[in-house]
């Protein structure tokens, strides 16, 4: 097959690119810009656009299919050609689905802890060799891509995001999939850009759950009160399987699972982890995974790529990166790191880079998020806020919506380095979150500090 796909260069869409190319198709694309690690990873496999921009004669009625991605525009010139010659175009979730139509599709939901679960269950899968189609939002380890496809496994596991599926399809993705089993894990207000009110969110994981093919199962976090009203009140004939966070405890800085086996060390930590866990754990075993054999795979899981991620340890002392950057995550991470080290200072730097994140209105939902931080810092660029056309947000505002009068806020980003890099990390937890990078934070000085 001959596909082209317009913005070839986004993090799904390359390694949807990467995934076709290794199954034999015949792979072209365009897009106006490329970051790394993407324009590396497609120029090794000859890929990566000749030149950046888009051109409309790449578009040709002997193409089987456009994929379109979500950097594209409506009125973007290779699309209008696609449209003009009557091309098939498909949207990212669109295509994925029209690979998987015939296997048996296993679909992760949730606001949070999505990206983990299905890493979790790949690791398991993969660590006793059972293979599946996959597409996960996160690189992980003794994984090429994070797309997988091929003509003959029989499931396919994918992360299932609530966002919208392209330009011209303003569908949230995980409403085409159409999942024989799925997990639900959590729902809290994000995305406000799409969707202005919190009701209108919810009905996204509503139209998700109804989605489900019949007969098929829903797992679902029975903690989560928005969840487990979505999931007991749908009248889809589906089978419905709750699940809870399992006991755990933390000694001298390791967490231990309560299996039936007895305590059980595990390298990923927090109360929203292990809760992730019993999720996999589920999901793992509607695969055919036994639990003993769920949890001697689990043991070794590290986690997702800027999903908690240790960066540096030396003596009594340590540095986390995540991707949190929503209130519920960013809350549960640092109460995660907080209860793992209780015995440290934990310094919490939180970066607000998002819409949802740097909108005065949608700032009150930080309320508490840090308050298991000994120091909170935040920084945001008041440049971000004017590229996203928002009103300026400003440190009172902020501090009232974290609650905290001692929040230290920076705007200058070598001025938050210079704060960052001044302090004594002695008996210290550093926890960095964000979507972004802090307007440029050396990571590599962050490392030696703390590996010394």
């Amino acid at each position: 097959m001959k596909i082209h796909f317009i913005a070839i260069g986004g993090s799904a869409m390359h390694n949807l690119a990467l995934a076709l190319e290794h199954k034999g198709y015949e792979i072209t694309g365009s897009d106006d810009v490329i970051f790394e690690p993407s324009k590396g990873r497609l120029k090794e496999k000859g890929l990566l656009p000749e030149e950046f921009g888009w051109y409309p004669e790449k578009i040709h009625d002997q193409l089987d299919a456009v994929i379109l991605g979500m950097h594209a525009k409506p009125d973007n010139p290779e699309l209008l050609k696609a449209q003009d010659l009557g091309v098939k175009i498909y949207s990212y979730p669109e295509f994925l689905y029209e690979q998987s139509k015939y296997k048996t599709r296993v679909v992760i939901g949730g606001s949070h802890g999505k990206t983990t679960i299905t890493s979790m269950i790949l690791h398991v899968l993969h660590y006793h060799d059972i293979a599946v189609d996959y597409m996960v939002g996160a690189q992980l380890e003794g994984f090429n891509r994070m797309v997988h496809l091929t003509e003959e496994n029989d499931f396919i596991v994918l992360e299932g995001d609530e966002y919208l599926s392209s330009p011209i399809d303003r569908r949230p993705k995980f409403h085409l999939y159409k999942p024989n089993i799925a997990l639900l894990s959590g729902i809290a207000w994000d995305h406000i850009n799409v969707f202005p009110t919190f009701e209108n969110y919810v009905e996204q994981f509503k139209i998700f759950v109804d989605s489900i093919v019949r007969g098929g199962s829903i797992t679902y976090n029975k903690e989560d009160l928005e969840v487990k009203k979505v999931v007991e009140a749908t009248e889809n004939s589906i089978r419905k399987f709750p699940y809870k966070t399992p006991n755990y405890r933390v000694e001298d800085g390791e967490t231990l699972l309560d299996t039936p086996e007895g305590d059980m060390p595990i390298a990923v930590f927090g109360k929203h982890n292990l809760n992730n866990l019993a999720g996999a754990k589920w999901i793992c075993q509607n695969m055919g995974v036994d639990e003993d054999d769920f949890y001697e795979a689990i043991a070794s899981f590290k986690g997702a790529s800027k999903r908690m991620e240790k960066i540096a340890e030396g003596p009594g002392k340590v540095a986390f990166k995540d991707f949190a950057h929503s209130p519920s995550k960013v809350k549960a991470t640092t109460l995660a790191v907080k209860e793992q080290y209780a015995q440290r200072k934990l310094i919490a730097c939180l970066e607000l880079h998002t819409y949802s994140s740097l909108n005065a209105e949608f700032l009150k939902e930080y309320d508490g998020a840090l308050d298991a931080a000994d120091e909170a810092v935040v920084f945001y660029s008041p440049d971000a806020v004017k590229i996203k056309q928002l009103e300026e947000v400003t440190a009172n505002q902020i501090a009232e919506a974290l609650n905290r009068d001692d929040v230290q806020i920076f705007t200058d980003s070598n001025v938050f380095q210079e704060y960052l890099f001044a302090q004594n990390f002695d008996d210290t937890s550093l926890l960095l979150m964000s979507s972004g990078n802090y307007g440029g934070l050396d990571f590599d000085r962050v490392r030696a500090i703390f590996q010394q």
